[in-house]
């Protein structure tokens, strides 16, 4: 008669067999890494061409809208310096 441990020494032993041959790598594992570590590496170079492509369209919509929006108006005319003041007064007005 078997002893019941025998039973599952035998159910791990024909485990450990097929953990050994799945840990081994075949030429059609080998094929399915490089196939996925390419579309992986292709992806992460179009997903950081999206994230500078929206930085740098970000950047001229910001430029466009500082040079396409109008000045701050003034109030009043713009000061003058003290030599124009000082030329002014002592041409009169009319130079």
């Amino acid at each position: 008669m078997t002893h019941p441990t025998d039973r599952h020494t035998d159910d791990f032993d024909d485990l450990d067999t097929l953990l050994a041959q799945a840990r081994q790598l075949t030429p059609a594992d080998l094929g399915a890494a490089d196939r996925f570590l390419t579309r992986r590496r292709a992806a992460r170079t179009r997903s950081r061409a999206g994230w500078l492509t929206g930085v740098l369209a970000s950047a001229a919509l910001v430029a466009g809208l500082t040079v396409l929006r109008p000045a701050a108006q003034l109030p009043g005319p713009l000061p003058s310096s003290a030599a124009y003041d000082a030329y002014q007064s002592a041409w009169g007005a009319d130079w």
